[in-house]
């Protein structure tokens, strides 16, 4: 277990889908020295809260690849914005104001894979109107948090195929099924979608190799 985390949170990111691992950090002062050097200077933000929660995902990313056989592994980041993970690895790496997480598994067995965390929170509707279709919409009546459920889902389908295809997707370019746990993007590829909704909101979005 990671020394600073959230035991609920972390039960629930478990317990997401079998053959990816998931884990978390509280965002902490001091969380921007975690960087590596490879990792400080591929970071261009000067800001010390992007590079303390930067920092974050890449101890709660290193713990998680040290099981894959990555101990100390950098993480440094890409011209592309991606990490620049180990050629046998797919992974993905999310923050917001509070909590920093990691996803990971083992390219053999899956071929995309990106992750969301978003505060239980409602999504402002200036926002929603960004993100959610005219057909998505109509499915978010009666739950306030559906709107950010699908906000993190577009991002997390995002940093799954990004890094496959170098294809810029807008939101109105990835077709959501929060029912059906889908997500179809406008080359036809589907992606599953897996859901923590409580303590925090975490998507991820994945395929299978």
């Amino acid at each position: 277990m990671l020394a600073s985390c959230d035991p609920t949170l972390q039960r629930a990111l478990d317990s997401l889908v079998s053959g990816i691992v998931v884990g978390h950090r509280l965002i902490a002062p001091g969380d921007e020295a975690a960087l590596l050097d490879a990792e400080a200077s591929s970071i261009v933000s000067s800001i010390v809260a992007v590079r303390r929660a930067s920092g974050a995902a890449r101890v709660v990313a290193r713990e998680l690849l040290a099981g894959l056989g990555h101990a100390g592994c950098a993480l440094p980041r890409t011209a592309s914005g991606a990490p620049d993970w180990p050629r046998d690895v797919v992974g993905s790496l999310a923050h917001d104001q509070a909590v920093a997480v990691a996803a990971v598994a083992p390219r053999a067995a899956v071929a995309a894979l990106g992750i969301d965390v978003e505060p239980a929170e409602p999504l402002p509707d200036d926002i929603l109107d960004l993100v959610a279709t005219v057909p998505e919409r109509s499915g978010l009546a009666g739950d306030p948090l559906r709107g950010r459920v699908l906000f993190a889902a577009k991002e997390a389908v995002y940093k799954a195929m990004h890094p496959l295809d170098g294809v810029f997707l807008d939101f109105h370019d990835i077709v959501v099924d929060l029912v059906g746990r889908k997500a179809v993007v406008p080359s036809g590829k589907i992606l599953d979608l897996a859901v923590c909704r409580a303590p925090r909101i975490v998507v991820l979005a994945f395929s299978r190799a």
